[in-house]
């Protein structure tokens, strides 16, 4: 009984917190005064540094990026980590994986992404300026953009991008 007590309590606070963390975003990312991209325009472009280059979106058209804006400190993005991976695996020059870090703790972001983000294009944002211009306050929040830089979908949460559906999806375009 002291076990379903503990159980239940520890599931009451991880729902208090869940909820005051998504009050705070809220909060936070109406203060931008940002709007959020829109399917079919031109994806917003920004230049972010990876510490020892910069990566501008505008640079990797010419086939279809997957930009993914997470965090360390994000559950579901760290969930959501082992499907890049592995689309970015399955689907070689295919597709970039770029995934945008809002970490602001540098050393965080580079011991995860050395640890479990082999292959994947990375850089850190910890102003969150490029997020902003997508409109993007949760995290991860994913938009696909094709070729000739249009955004073509928008994911907000994580996604089993290895699906069968998933995989189906990235092989059309």
């Amino acid at each position: 009984m002291a076990k379903n007590i503990m159980q239940s309590h520890f599931r009451v606070n991880r729902v208090l917190f869940s909820l005051m963390v998504v009050a705070l975003v809220m909060a936070l990312g109406s203060c931008r005064n940002s709007v959020p991209a829109a399917i079919g325009t031109t994806a917003p472009d920004f230049t972010v540094s990876d510490g020892s280059r910069n990566i501008t979106l505008s640079q990797l058209r010419g086939k279809p990026v997957l930009l993914v804006f997470w965090a360390t400190w994000c559950p579901p993005c760290v969930q959501e980590t082992p499907a890049l991976v592995a689309l970015q695996q399955q689907m070689g020059s295919k597709v970039t994986v770029f995934a945008v870090s809002m970490d602001e703790d540098e050393a965080a972001y580079k011991n995860f992404t050395a640890k479990h983000m082999p292959g994947i294009l990375t850089a850190r944002d910890g102003e969150h300026k490029s997020s902003a211009a997508y409109g993007t306050f949760a995290y991860p929040e994913t938009f696909l953009i094709d070729a000739k830089g249009k955004i073509m979908r928008k994911f907000i949460g994580p996604v089993e991008w290895t699906s069968p559906e998933m995989l189906d999806y990235f092989s059309k375009i």
